[in-house]
């Protein structure tokens, strides 16, 4: 890509339109490094190419921009949802990005079926549910979880309802009074029901409303000389008081809203939310980024757009401890107030107890980036030490490990992991199952893993070091094919010792000894332990499919591809082994023949006629 110098880049901006739309920021070799959008692109764009002062990131992207696109819509509101979209599409070096959604806990209320469940889950399905969240951690999620189910004594047990009713005597947790007894037959579905309209509007941050509820209801009880019914909605209450008192009170009984604030230096920046539910905070998220993103108007329109359009519970009140221009109020109300289907209004309040809030929110970002910030010279004392104990040109900000597991000559699998900065970054694992080994020879499946991840190293660059679960001969055999391939980069085997502990690094010919300096040794130690474990992990899972789908083709007429065909439709033995023959039959290429056959092959292993 030829570079265009600065006053071609802004002869091209002032031939923009005065159009809502997004622009593209490109380096060299075409790579997307910011995208951002704007009411009036010429007005815009041109200022990155102007004489007027920026910041120093601002300063550092325009340094490195070689050419630019655009793209204009209709209204800022759609530039916004295009801007969305691009970001979370090439993840520019410079714009801020929220975390993959799918990864977050959520609580999940199954209200489409006939007796619901309420259960943590980390994927947002298009189905009856009611989601709640995301979680700022899945401890918080199940805390959550155990405290709902205690508190309206519900089932959670594998047990199927309506199928399973009256199967079996009710468990240990209906006799201590912790379930409902569904199983019993002695509570109707729409009894049952009844109750997740308290769940779903504790869910939502009710406390106060599903509380009088239940006094009232145990009142109503009580005076009926209904003492056991009383006694439930009382145990009730007493299971929600206990999860409410863990919470943090900053606003009256009925205050619901979000506080957003933001903590940004040089080094890094932190935004943190409050989730204010009943007047306590429900939960809080702390969102970290690193000193080069750029944290301006339209970066934190489109992140806080982003983060709702993840959550199935938006406050009609959001209070912002930073300042926005009231554009950006506009487009974000405006956006949020779609995404939730009633209006949403932000303010910045400026003085009295909001504000004092936003101020302590803050001090709370200052906090976590401070403590970020911490680690991070911790973390880059440790690497510049391991640069200097293997004599390294650079610091390696990327290192990568690979270890091989095996179950026999089946289910050959090459685990490889990633560090960024000294911390695991797993959205970097990769899982190579072998294609050219079919028998248990370690440096034949090494190398067959090193020749495969060479070959994406145009969308994915290699790390700075590589390390090796194996000693000596596995180094010698990688560098050879590394070699072989026009690649050169550091390479050691991690050897361990008879007690399985590594005990030095090598680089082929020398062993550098690491057990001297504990930091160093227990970094190391953890790297090998967590390839070891991602290895047998993804060997594990292969060889359980293996044997799952067998299994399945010891069933008449039942092949490799109608076993696939099964288990990509419900995931599991059970699954299949519950589910009825029209539902088997409905999977493309199972015919009612086959779904009988599965069916009278599942009963007669389970003893049933």
């Amino acid at each position: 890509m030829e570079r265009k110098n600065i006053e071609e880049l802004r002869e091209k901006a002032m031939r923009l339109p005065l159009s809502p739309g997004v622009y593209i920021m490109k380096s060299s070799g075409g790579r997307i490094i910011y995208v951002g959008k704007s009411k009036a692109l010429k007005n815009r764009v041109s200022r990155y190419f102007s004489d007027i002062p920026k910041d120093s990131k601002t300063s550092a992207m325009v340094s490195s921009v070689w050419d630019f696109e655009y793209m204009v819509t209709d209204t800022e509101t759609e530039a916004l949802a295009l801007e969305n979209k691009l970001i979370k599409l090439h993840n520019p070096k410079y714009n801020i990005l929220l975390k993959d959604g799918k990864s977050y806990p959520y609580i999940k209320v199954t209200l489409g079926e006939e007796y619901p469940r309420v259960s943590l889950t980390r994927r947002r399905l298009n189905d009856k549910s009611r989601y709640f969240g995301p979680y700022s951690s899945a401890a918080k999620a199940r805390s959550v979880v155990n405290a709902v189910n205690a508190a309206f004594k519900l089932p959670t047990c594998k047990r199927v309802f309506p199928r399973d009713i009256g199967k079996e005597r009710p468990c240990i947790y209906s006799d201590i009074n912790r379930c409902c007894a569904v199983c019993s037959g002695k509570i109707s579905s729409e009894e049952y029901r009844e109750r997740f309209a308290e769940v779903v509007s504790f869910l939502r941050g009710n406390f106060k409303g599903v509380r009088a509820s239940l006094e009232s209801k145990m009142k109503e009880a009580s005076l009926a000389l209904a003492f056991e019914a009383a006694a439930i909605y009382r145990d009730r209450m007493l299971a929600l008081d206990m999860l409410w008192d863990k919470q943090k009170v900053i606003g009256k009984p009925g205050d619901e809203f979000d506080i957003i604030s933001l903590y940004d230096n040089s080094v890094c920046a932190c935004i943190t939310v409050y989730y204010v539910r009943d007047g306590a905070v429900m939960d809080s998220s702390n969102f970290i980024f690193s000193g080069e993103k750029i944290i301006d108007s339209d970066a934190l329109e489109s992140f806080i757009c982003e983060m709702y359009r993840s959550r199935e519970d938006i406050p009609r009140t959001i209070y912002l401890g930073f300042e926005l221009s009231e554009d950006s109020v506009f487009v974000i109300s405006e956006a949020l107030s779609e995404i939730s289907g009633y209006k949403v209004s932000l303010k910045i309040p400026s003085k009295g107890e909001h504000k004092k809030m936003c101020n302590m929110v803050s001090d709370n970002a200052k906090i976590h980036a401070e403590d970020f910030i911490s680690e991070s010279q911790k973390d880059n004392e440790l690497l510049v030490k391991l640069a200097t104990t293997l004599s390294l040109e650079v610091v390696p900000q990327t290192i990568e490990a690979v270890d091989i597991s095996n179950y026999g000559d089946e289910s050959i699998v090459a685990g490889l992991i990633a560090l960024q900065d000294g911390k695991f970054h797993k959205k970097s694992y990769r899982i190579y199952k072998m294609r050219t080994v079919d028998t248990r020879d370690d440096y034949a499946s090494m190398r067959e893993a090193i020749i495969r991840r060479v070959g994406h190293k145009e969308e994915n660059p290699l790390p700075d070091l590589l390390l090796l679960d194996g000693g000596a001969s596995h180094v010698m055999v990688i560098k050879r094919t590394l070699e072989e391939l026009g690649v050169f980069l550091p390479v050691f085997g991690m050897v361990k010792d008879d007690f399985h502990k590594t005990r030095t690094l090598t680089d082929g010919q020398n062993e550098i000894s690491i057990a001297k300096d504990q930091a160093l040794f227990t970094f190391i130690y953890k790297i090998q332990e967590e390839v070891h474990r991602f290895a047998i992990s993804a060997s594990s899972r292969d060889k359980s499919k293996k044997i799952t789908r067998s299994s399945l083709e010891n069933i008449e007429g039942i092949g490799r591809v109608k076993a696939k065909l099964l288990l990509d439709r419900f995931k599991s033995i059970k699954n299949i082994r519950e589910a009825s023959i029209e539902d088997i039959a409905s999977v493309r290429g199972i015919s009612l023949t086959d779904a009988e056959r599965i069916k009278k092959y599942f009963e007669e292993k389970d003893g049933r006629k």
